[in-house]
């Protein structure tokens, strides 16, 4: 034997809003939609996905740095109204869950 431990590693991706390498199970996939930018929270839906922390600021600084349509190769700007919602019900859960405790 080597010697070496085999230690599993957790695939990474890069927030299209801020930039930072993170594990992905804790970024939202984004993938266009008929010109829409829709969360796919389970990660199936079919198409290119872009990653982004699930924060209103991560979601804010990629549409300001026009980063869905480069990074899902369509033309054009997409509609991030159903994502922007998405991340505003999944803060509101979390917050209330932190209340709670």
């Amino acid at each position: 034997m080597s010697g070496r431990t085999r230690t599993r590693t957790c695939p990474e991706r890069t927030c299209v809003g801020c930039r930072e390498r993170a594990v992905k199970s804790e970024l939202l996939r984004t993938v266009a939609d008929e010109g829409h930018c829709t969360p796919d929270p389970r990660g199936t839906l079919p198409g290119r996905g872009a990653y982004v922390h699930p924060v209103p600021v991560c979601v804010d600084q990629a549409v300001r740095r026009k980063a869905f349509p480069r990074a899902l190769r369509v033309p054009g700007p997409l509609d991030v109204k159903a994502l922007r919602h998405y991340v505003e019900q999944a803060q509101g859960c979390d917050k209330a869950a932190d209340s709670s405790v």
